[in-house]
């Protein structure tokens, strides 16, 4: 039987660098350039995530591909609303001014990377 040793997932950047300051810079994550010009984004426990570049060849995912936990959605918005973090709002969903929406299961509100995918913060 196959036996696998610690997954990851991976989405793609049209730029490694300014993918990985965002991250850093703006989203405090532990982001750092690993082989191959790839980035990494060391979210504890082991659990890496990779950015690799697709340069112009990059499309951005129109869904969700990380979700960063947290203990008060609204708090988090704010902190980085302050920080040039803009949310997305989405037609027809029940979020409020800020971009949260609450009541459909766990608080979470939703914003872009640099590279245009989508990430969320999300009640933990």
């Amino acid at each position: 039987m196959v036996t696998f040793h610690r997954p990851f997932s991976g989405f793609s950047v049209d730029d490694v660098p300014r993918a990985l300051a965002f991250y850093r810079d703006v989203l405090g994550l532990d982001a750092r350039e690993g082989d191959m010009r790839i980035g990494e984004l060391h979210l504890g426990d082991g659990h890496v995530v990779i950015a690799y570049p697709k340069g112009d060849e990059h499309q951005p995912a129109s869904f969700t591909v990380l979700n960063l936990p947290v203990d008060d959605v609204g708090a988090a918005v704010e902190e980085l609303t302050g920080r040039g973090v803009e949310f997305l709002h989405y037609d027809g969903a029940p979020q409020d001014e800020h971009g949260v929406m609450r009541g459909y299961g766990p608080d979470i509100a939703w914003f872009t990377d640099p590279a245009g995918n989508v990430f969320s913060v999300i009640a933990h």
